[in-house]
């Protein structure tokens, strides 16, 4: 293509965007949703394309020389084709004017529905379906997702490494592959609040190869996870899991733990799932506190991880207590502190691991209470199970 070829296209594209944006600014009025200098666009449109959509709203707001908010008066938006990135240097709110005004993506061959790349970004009370890949990708900082609902997306929230100051608040995740991704470690950020169900992966997922646990955690606090197949998976992100309610109906467990950097404190965790926290090659890891019932295997089992803690945990009317197995030599982990009552099977499993248990209680288990054994190798290589034991209370079968 010649110059001279070049440039003409460059300039229709360039006069065909001045179109689309003195077009849109008869569907916007400008009260002061961020003072009195924003700017107000309203989505009339039900459209992909055309006046009045939230395709050309977000093309008008990016070039607004200040803060922008975007109404969405229309009942359903139907996407055809990818929306472009939602970025505003000064901020952008999206809002809805009626309760359960959807946006629904089904028709896209790929991509976010929202590519979040500018900062002081807003999404409150839209809900988002059938998204083939994430229906919010976020890239940027100060983030809030608030009172939203993501239906049937491949992953709801998608957190890349360079976002921080994150709040996912009181949003309702429901049947997608997962609620909410986080690739890296995320400073100030927060998911609190929300609902999480029927995640075919998992509600939350934070994993990553390489171990960033001495980072402030992203904190995860008082969310609803029902019937996922795992509730939150974590491995080398510092994560906090704290005063959150799991019911878990899946056959995984509901927290797994895959690495370092994870601590799960006073949550509820209760079900029939296989277990409840399973810490797999989780160096450090702190299962504290937390409440356990109803589960049909271990309430907690702790394997391959070096200086584990377990601590001040209640287990009632599960299929078994705790187990430790094939602990790294050297780096023992600890029960301290536990209170295991009534399991139909055995209230602690030791195997080929060697724990420090202290101060422990097996109250009425329906086999033993202390179950320590050796584990055989296939290559013949035996490795001895020989805990640590101070203090405990373990009652016999039957006893009281």
């Amino acid at each position: 293509m010649s110059n001279n070829k070049r440039i003409a296209v460059a300039l229709g594209l360039f006069l065909l965007l001045g179109v689309l944006v003195l077009v849109g600014r008869s569907h916007y009025s400008a009260p002061a949703a961020y003072g009195t200098d924003a700017l107000s666009v309203n989505v009339t449109s039900p459209e992909d394309l055309g006046p009045g959509t939230l395709r050309e709203a977000l093309f008008i707001v990016a070039s607004a020389q200040g803060k922008a908010n975007i109404l969405i008066k229309t009942r359903k938006i139907v996407l055809r084709t990818a929306l472009p990135p939602l970025m505003n240097e000064h901020g952008v709110r999206i809002t809805v004017e009626q309760p359960g005004s959807e946006i629904d993506a089904q028709a896209l061959a790929g991509g976010p529905v929202f590519d979040v790349i500018g900062a002081n970004t807003s999404l409150v009370g839209l809900v988002l379906r059938n998204c083939p890949a994430a229906a919010v990708q976020l890239r940027a900082e100060h983030f809030l997702l608030q009172s939203s609902t993501i239906v049937s997306c491949d992953v709801g929230v998608d957190v890349a490494a360079n976002a921080s100051d994150v709040l996912i608040e009181q949003n309702r995740f429901a049947k997608d592959r997962i609620g909410v991704r986080f690739a890296a470690p995320n400073r100030n950020t927060v998911v609190t609040g929300n609902s999480f169900s029927e995640a075919a992966g998992a509600g939350l997922w934070a994993v990553r190869g390489d171990s960033d646990a001495g980072l402030a955690p992203i904190i995860v606090h008082q969310n609803r996870f029902t019937a996922d197949h795992s509730g939150v998976v974590a491995g080398n992100i510092a994560i906090l899991v704290e005063s959150n309610d799991f019911t878990a109906n899946a056959p995984d467990a509901a927290v797994h733990l895959v690495g370092a950097g994870a601590a799960i404190r006073g949550n509820h965790i209760r079900g029939a799932a296989a277990m409840g926290v399973v810490a797999e090659n989780a160096r450090g890891a702190s299962i504290d506190g937390n409440d356990f019932s109803q589960l049909g295997a271990y309430a907690i089992m702790v394997r391959g991880s070096a200086d584990a803690l377990v601590r001040a945990n209640r287990v009632a009317d599960c299929g078994s207590g705790i187990a430790f197995v094939l602990g790294e030599a050297g780096h023992p982990g600890t029960a301290v502190d536990n209170t295991i009552v009534e399991p139909k099977f055995n209230g602690i499993d030791i195997i080929g691991d060697s724990p420090i248990l202290r101060h422990n209680q097996v109250l009425r288990p329906h086999a033993l209470a202390l179950h320590v054994v050796d584990f055989h190798a296939a290559g013949g290589q035996t490795v001895r199970a020989q805990p640590v034991l101070e203090g405990n209370n373990f009652r016999p079968r039957g006893g009281r």
